[in-house]
């Protein structure tokens, strides 16, 4: 069976709390907060990008286990913030973590759920055999216009996975997706920052293709949430993702692990695969673990998971990378001007 071998993140230490950004933009902190249900984000430094986001997190990953680098034969980095318009963010990464010239490697885009895209297209190939194991990494460094709305939750971060079918520490037992020509949230070539559709976003955008995508897995497997010790949902704000599960039957306990928008953001194609890892820092073998992607434009891609006894073996080293909650700790909180800094919103003259 084809699976998750071994699982990485990496989220900077910079913060910016959402008062702060309301403070600047005469808004009203308590509503945007309790609206949204963020309360900070994180913020990159500013030699950080999507590329060295995704660096990280292939490293913590292989730091976990004892993979041959020359044996990953795919990488795939799902972003919408790659530092360059034509050069690939994958090439970077394979380099990096020491893979072989010998493999495919590519950069995907489809808003936040690139990263699970990518975890697809490895579970294909390792299913065929053409490769032993590939590389998906979700990575952003989001981006939201100043005063937007999107500012608020705009985030920075990145989880990878890497797939294959050698003991793995968690089978992915199935996989579908819902997808639709739904234009809620885009960007321009050549324009900085994206656009969206406001409420739009909400009803024919998020929850039309993440209910779309469960039941559709639930009717393939004959499942339910019920079946389930734990859901991952994609994390634009705290608001959606409870909303969404409380009408698909889960209970608030079986996403909790997952949540973690509210002191993180979104970090957009890095959203629901930081959600899992942090779902996969407390799992135990046995565990079934149901994880939901949304990206706008729209589609979303669901997944059936179920942890095993590797998860606790010799083999792989659970504390040998950060875990989430750990990654969350210690953070340096930036006041508004340098956190335009960091973002480049605002540039030093030479």
């Amino acid at each position: 069976m084809v699976g998750i071998i071994t699982y990485g993140v990496y989220i900077p230490r910079y913060r910016i709390k959402v008062e702060e950004i309301a403070r600047v933009w005469g808004a009203n902190a308590k509503d945007i907060s309790g609206g949204l249900g963020v309360f900070e984000k994180s913020v990159p430094d500013m030699d950080e990008d999507t590329a060295t986001i995704a660096v990280e997190a292939a490293r913590n990953a292989l730091a976990r286990r004892m993979v041959d680098p020359e044996d990953i034969g795919a990488v795939y980095v799902g972003s919408e913030s790659h530092p360059y318009a034509v050069k690939p963010t994958a090439c970077t990464v394979g380099e990096a973590i020491g893979a072989t010239p010998n493999m495919t490697a590519a950069d995907y885009e489809f808003a936040c759920k690139a990263g699970t895209a990518g975890i697809q297209t490895c579970m294909g190939l390792v299913k065929s055999k053409m490769i032993t194991y590939g590389l998906a990494v979700g990575s952003d460094v989001a981006q939201g216009a100043p005063s937007d709305a999107l500012e608020y939750t705009a985030a920075a971060g990145g989880a990878a996975y890497l797939i294959g079918r050698d003991n793995p520490i968690a089978t992915i037992h199935h996989t579908c997706s819902f997808t639709t020509d739904t234009p809620d949230f885009w960007r321009r070539e050549g324009q900085d920052y994206p656009r969206h559709g406001g409420r739009f976003t909400g009803d024919p955008g998020y929850f039309k293709h993440v209910e779309g995508a469960t039941h559709l897995l639930f009717n393939q497997l004959g499942k339910s949430a019920k079946d389930y010790e734990y859901a991952v949902f994609h994390q634009p704000n705290a608001k959606f993702p409870q909303k969404v599960a409380k009408e698909l039957g889960f209970k608030p306990e079986q996403i909790k692990p997952g949540l973690v928008v509210p002191w993180l953001g979104n970090t957009y194609s890095g959203s629901s695969p930081i959600g899992l890892a942090a779902t996969l820092d407390i799992a135990k073998p046995g565990d079934r673990i149901f994880v939901a992607s949304f990206g706008s434009g729209a589609g979303s891609d669901a997944f059936d998971i179920e942890v095993t006894d590797v998860i606790d073996s010799e083999t792989f080293q659970r504390n040998a990378a950060p875990s989430v909650e750990q990654s969350l700790k210690n953070p340096i909180y930036l006041d508004y001007a340098q956190y335009a800094r960091h973002k480049g919103k605002i540039v030093m003259q030479s």
